[in-house]
Parts: structure tokens; sequence; C-alpha cells
């Protein structure tokens, strides 16, 4: 389960950005406060993210879940932004389709072979409606986790 260790201090339930580098800073400033990121990592984010969005659309909310390579990250983990106001983000897949986005999955992934395997498991959290809009309302960290933890286990 990969939110067994989901960290209260990585989540922001009222972020406020008005661009996605505006989000890669504050997330990812988190990830390198709290121990699990190189100072290299919010440079690392905004390069990739101009080759390979990751924007999705979920329906109702659009949702973006950067990632970077490994050499930029200590320890994995998990950071959850939900944005006061959308921020313009591209499709995955696509580097000209706009996706605004409310909802942020920030990914610090040590093991490569994790990757598709985190993806995987946040989507399919995160295509259950209901979870978006209950994630989306509560504005509580606690209540983030344990919304999540709870999708997850009955998976």
């Amino acid at each position: 389960m990969i939110w067994e260790d989901l960290n209260e201090n990585l989540i922001v339930p009222d972020l406020e950005a008005k661009s996605s580098d505006e989000v890669f800073e504050k997330l990812g400033g988190l990830f390198i406060a709290e121990g699990y990121c190189k100072d290299t990592y919010i440079n690392a984010l905004k390069d990739r993210e101009k080759d390979f969005p990751t924007g999705v659309n979920m329906g109702s909310i659009g949702i973006a879940i950067p990632h970077t390579d490994k050499q930029h990250v200590i320890k994995g983990g998990v950071a959850i932004g939900v944005l006061k106001e959308p921020v313009h983000f591209f499709q995955m897949g696509t580097t000209d389709e706009p996706v605004e986005v409310k909802l942020v999955f920030m990914l610090a992934v040590e093991d490569p072979k994790e990757h598709l395997v985190f993806l995987q498991r946040i989507l399919a959290v995160l295509q259950d409606q209901d979870v978006l809009a209950k994630i989306m309302k509560t504005g509580d960290k606690k209540k983030i986790v344990e919304i999540i933890k709870e999708k997850e286990s009955n998976l």
C-alpha cells in the first residue's frame, strides 16, 4: 500500500498557485524540507513536465501526477495539493491539450520499477468520483489520508 506512510506535512488542502511551476515549487519544496528529495528536484520536475506532461482529466476534476527521475529522490513519498483555483497543465501523453487541474499528487519514487505501480494505484483510487469529491471538499489533512486509505483498502 503506497499510502501507509503518508506524511501529513506533505498535504496542502488549500494550495494557492497560479502556475504549474508554482505548484512544483510549493509541493516540491515540502519534499525537500521533509528530507524526501534533493535540491535538484524542483527544476527536474519543471524540465520533465515540458516533455512529459502529467495532467489527467478525471471527468469532473483535472488532476496532475508530476514526478521525476530517481537521482533527485532520497526516499519515496507522495505530496498532495488541493488547489484553491485551477492551474493549467497539459494532458499526459500530449504537449498541447490543456487540463485545468484542481488536485495534484506529486511523487517521489526512488525505485524506477515502482513508478508504474505508484501511478496505477493512484489512478485506481482517483477514478472514483466520490473519492475525488470528498478530497476536494474536506479541507482537512487527516481526513484526506483517511479517505484515500479507506478507498485503497477496498480495492
